[in-house]
């Protein structure tokens, strides 16, 4: 464990704001710590001598030197009481006290004062606004919650302390166990990618979930989740993902939801399993946290009901999962073992009157064969069956194996002590086929995560000052919006741009085309016009004798739409074969949490139509820039579909990865959109620019 180990593993507890006083949060904490914590408990309360039948000490600098304080005063009094913790030695500190940022307005100062004297004292805090935390292994319940949580191998962080209460009561009535447990309250010091991070080191941590709201510093977390990941599974319930949630969200302990698709892209990359419900929650923690790893995506499905084991197939069929074609081998032996009536093809249906034995050994022919990683085991009861004996055959057979097993042993009262006994030793039962299979997914999913390999960002040769120039220049000129004008801006990281020139008379413009093989395409420069196309400002196969009128033309169109319009001049520009190429869109918006979120997807007039896009946190390396484009729908057409020549995919690959570097580079662009990026079979080339940048960065 690293800087929070005293944080889960004190010798001595304060409670600051202990009471006796029937009903009080004060008194539920000492309670709670008294009962059962094998470490010292000291109240502090100076309206107290003492509490519970313990001594109780008037202020922290009095008391016995603590490692934890758990602080229960009013409001007003928070930041005194930190500070004379911060004096006093102590460095972990939970804040239960509520009525900080949650409340706004005097609420939010007050949390502001809570931070810096945490930051003035090096403080580990842990709310404030929070139910408190848990450490089964020392027997710490440092909550007001009214129960506590079993011994287990799970570490569980909540945004929400109500929910923890309904879990625990609900957990520990399932047989579930945790090694720790936090309610994260306001995160006002510590937040979710602190605890990630802690129980990553911690080896009595098989896999951490958590319940969030929101996400404070995306890119940071995705970074220590994506490290974490690769040795301890990581499984969170985001709520908020609906538009109507994301509002109630934001109102609930402060939380400032990111856009969804954000989350998405952000979770995914940092190697978290993200489950719907508090359900697929700990469905998914109990198969990591006690199942071996799949070798491969087969499932065998094994019972003794033919509509249990139709249902099972459906779901493995709706996973990531396959059902496994098992070899000519296992099929002659299953034969040879099973009544005629049986099916010996997976699914196995050993019939309603299988007994132990003949489960037992169409399991072992299962889990036997090189196709299968892992088994479902199906059951209905029946009279020939009890249940508790084929659990310790289940058991026996998974052992002989070393293969992941999951059971669904259907029924109430006659399935209950067989599944406590499975889950004793690590085999969960689930009563729905579906649940059972999704735990598997879980597993298959999580090797995924462990076999995946993320390179690090590419660095290219680029010129970051002129960069910065062209960002500057537009601050000066008082715009925060520019478009094809900084078409240089690209230039200057590499993303190549076709031929031409922005001009601003008539004359200019004829030389420029001149210059330029064939046709050429004009578009008006206006920061304050954004569709140009939807005012005639573009103007598509030009000829050298047409150029002078064309420009007039467009400043004309200009003006007379928009008046009061900043008219830069019209560009002059190269034209393209677009038939022999595809229009993609190369963009960035950046999230309030994650920052920078890289779109790629069909470009052109289809982009808002069709919506057939990818998206990434950047940076990002050359893999996950393939995988963006290798997602849209559209990715066969890049590669030549339909008698089609090839795009250039690699020089598409290396212009989302330099187009990450430059959002990356300068935080002032705040959203950029290069549509359409032409991808042909020589090359890319970005046609239009738009992008809008927050001055008061640069």
């Amino acid at each position: 464990m690293g800087r929070l180990s005293e944080l889960f593993d004190p010798e001595t507890v304060g409670v600051v704001g202990a009471t006796d006083r029937e009903g009080a949060v004060g008194r539920a904490i000492v309670e709670n710590l008294r009962d059962e914590f094998a470490g010292t408990v000291v109240p502090i309360n100076p309206n107290r001598e003492v509490v519970l039948g313990l001594e109780c000490y008037p202020d922290v600098t009095s008391a016995p030197a603590i490692d934890l304080a758990v602080v229960v005063v009013p409001p007003d009094a928070v930041i005194e009481t930190l500070r004379e913790i911060g004096e006093a030695g102590t460095r972990h500190v939970v804040v239960i006290t509520a009525g900080f940022s949650e409340t706004g307005g005097e609420g939010a100062d007050r949390e502001r004062r809570l931070r810096e004297v945490a930051e003035e004292y090096d403080l580990a805090v842990v709310g404030p606004n929070s139910l408190g935390v848990m450490a089964t292994d020392v027997g710490m319940n440092a909550t007001f919650g009214p129960e506590s949580a079993l011994d287990g191998s799970i570490s569980f962080m909540s945004q929400s302390g109500a929910f923890i209460t309904a879990v625990l009561d609900w957990a520990n009535e399932q047989g579930i166990g945790f090694q720790d447990v936090v309610s994260l309250g306001n995160k006002t010091v510590l937040d979710e990618t602190d605890f990630v991070r802690e129980w990553g080191d911690d080896p009595d941590t098989d896999v951490i979930i958590g319940y969030l709201e929101g996400i404070d510093d995306g890119g940071e977390f995705v970074r220590t989740a994506r490290e974490v990941a690769n040795d301890t599974p990581i499984v969170l319930v985001k709520s908020g993902r609906t538009d109507a949630g994301a509002q109630a969200a934001s109102s609930h302990t402060g939380a400032i939801a990111g856009s969804e698709r954000a989350y998405e892209a952000g979770l995914e990359q940092a190697g978290v399993i993200r489950a719907r419900s508090v359900q697929e929650l700990f469905d998914y923690a109990r198969a990591l946290s006690g199942l071996p790893e799949p070798e491969t995506d087969g499932v065998a499905v094994v019972t003794n009901a033919g509509g249990p084991g139709v249902l099972t197939t459906d779901a493995v069929g709706d996973s990531t999962l396959k059902m496994a074609e098992f070899t000519d081998e296992t099929i002659d032996a299953l034969t040879e073992a099973m009544p005629e009536e049986a099916n010996v093809y997976n699914p196995i249906d050993a019939i309603g009157d299988a007994d132990v034995d003949r489960f037992g050994e169409a399991l072992d022919l299962a889990l036997a064969d090189p196709n299968v990683g892992s088994a479902v085991v199906v059951s209905a009861p029946t009279a020939v069956l009890e249940y508790d004996v084929l659990a310790e055959t289940i058991v026996e057979k998974r052992d002989d194996h070393d293969k992941p097993v999951v059971t669904c042993l259907m029924g109430g009262t006659r399935a209950r002590a067989a599944e406590e006994a499975l889950r004793e030793v690590g085999v969960p039962n689930y009563f729905d086929p579906a649940r059972a299979v999704a735990g598997l997914d879980a597993l298959a999913r999580y090797r995924t995560v462990r076999e995946r390999t993320a390179d690090a960002p590419t660095e290219f040769d680029v010129d970051r000052e002129r960069a910065r120039g062209i960002l500057e220049r537009a601050a000066e000129r008082g715009t925060n919006r520019l478009g094809v004008e900084s078409m240089a801006l690209l230039d200057a990281y590499g993303i190549p741009t076709p031929e031409g020139e922005i001009v601003d008379d008539p004359d200019r413009a004829r030389e420029v085309a001149k210059a330029i093989d064939g046709e050429v395409v004009m578009k008006i420069v206006s920061p304050d016009i954004t569709h140009k196309s939807d005012i005639g400002g573009v103007k598509v196969g030009v000829e050298d004798e047409n150029v002078y009128d064309a420009y007039e033309d467009l400043v004309s169109r200009a003006r007379n739409y928009q008046p009061d319009a900043t008219i830069l001049g019209v560009q002059v520009q190269e034209m393209l074969d677009l038939d022999a190429s595809t229009e993609t869109i190369v963009g960035m918006n950046r999230d309030p949490q994650f920052g920078p979120l890289l779109l790629f997807g069909l470009g052109g007039i289809f982009v808002e139509i069709l919506e057939d896009t990818s998206v990434r946190v950047a940076p990002i390396g050359e893999t996950e820039a393939r995988e963006m484009v290798d997602e849209i729908q559209a990715a066969p057409l890049l590669r030549g579909a339909r008698g089609r020549d090839p795009a250039d995919v690699d020089a598409v690959v290396e212009t989302l990865q330099r187009l990450s570097q430059l959002v990356t580079d300068f935080p002032a662009i705040l959203e950029l959109d290069v549509n359409p990026l032409v991808a042909g079979p020589d090359g890319v080339r970005a046609i239009d620019l738009r992008l809008t940048l927050d001055t008061e960065e640069l």
